[in-house]
């Protein structure tokens, strides 16, 4: 019986609350984490578990145990880590969360680089604009472009992204040029409703905040979609700058608008549980995408941020 995965099983259970949950994950099935479980409760000679078919409850040995298991695992983790700090190991699965369109511009461009140098790496990445709980889906590390609410994670600084407005001439020619904010009012925008402030954008008018509501006859739940709509003259965008990659405002196929009110920055950072000992391969990762958002001037770290998170 291999005592440290029964171990790891029992610990992942009691995070997700689910054995079905642990076997999608470890790509095994349901009977069989439950017989893991089985076996380990043999072991102690003791229940862990109270099993229904909706619900595991831990029993007070089971609360016992779990603090224990997991210092166990800390421990474990940090005697390889201490290996692999000597050794230039970096090895094993890396769980890396991030947003469709930040994945598919930012971060996939950037793998190969990443893979070169730590071939012992393999990559899950999660690419979605729902956020994820990192401890439930198993998550080592996610990058997000806002300020860090969950005081359950650490946040490291990796990057800063920057909003722009921009619509295509073809718009322009039809609905005519905003020369400040509030003639946003009047012209159709695509409406990202997933950011915090709903339909109205933030802007800076010296120095001090503008909020200007908007309204269009278009609105998407993800900013792909308010990409790929400003992109088709459907209207103005607020936008990050990193969207457009391929140069789309150099080559005058979207004009920027209203560069003299852009709101400060966002932070982009690299989000991990709030763990002793950080994997080898998580700091790599990191390290990796620090190096490659700085060389970058439009996500570079800047001034220290404010505003929605995007």
């Amino acid at each position: 019986m291999d005592r440290l995965a029964l171990f790891r099983v029992f610990v992942r259970a009691v995070e997700v609350g689910s054995f079905t949950a642990v076997a999608r994950e470890l790509g095994s099935s349901q009977p069989t984490i439950s017989r893991q479980v089985a076996l380990l409760e043999d072991h102690l000679g003791c229940i862990l578990f109270q099993r229904t078919t909706r619900s595991l409850t831990l029993t007070a040995e089971g609360q016992t145990f779990y603090a224990h298991a997991g210092r166990a695992l800390e421990a474990v983790a940090e005697a390889e880590n201490s290996v692999d700090g000597q050794t230039g190991r970096v090895a094993g699965i890396l769980r890396l969360a991030c947003s469709v369109v930040f994945g598919r511009l930012q971060v996939i461009p950037r793998l190969p680089r990443f893979r070169a140098r730590y071939p012992g790496v393999r990559i899950a990445l999660h690419m979605g604009d729902a956020f994820v709980d990192l401890v439930e889906e198993g998550i080592d590390v996610a990058i997000r472009i806002g300020a860090n609410d969950d005081s359950s994670l650490i946040a490291r600084r990796i990057g800063t992204s920057r909003r722009i407005v921009v619509a295509t001439p073809d718009y322009l020619a039809r609905c005519g040029v905003p020369g400040h904010p509030d003639d946003l009012r009047a012209h159709e925008c695509i409406v990202y409703d997933q950011l915090r402030a709903g339909a109205t954008w933030t802007f800076a008018a010296n120095g001090v905040p503008l909020q200007v509501p908007v309204a269009g006859p278009v609105n998407v739940n993800n900013t792909e979609g308010v990409r790929a709509a400003v992109l088709e003259g459907l209207g103005i965008g607020y936008v990050p700058a990193w969207h457009f990659v391929d140069g789309e405002i150099e080559r005058g196929r979207l004009v920027p608008l209203l560069t003299a009110f852009e709101p400060p920055g966002q932070p982009i950072n690299a989000l991990y549980p709030s763990r002793r000992f950080l994997p080898a391969r998580v700091r790599a990762a990191i390290d990796h995408f620090l190096a490659e958002l700085d060389a970058q001037p439009l996500l570079r770290i800047g001034s220290v941020p404010t505003g929605e998170r995007g």
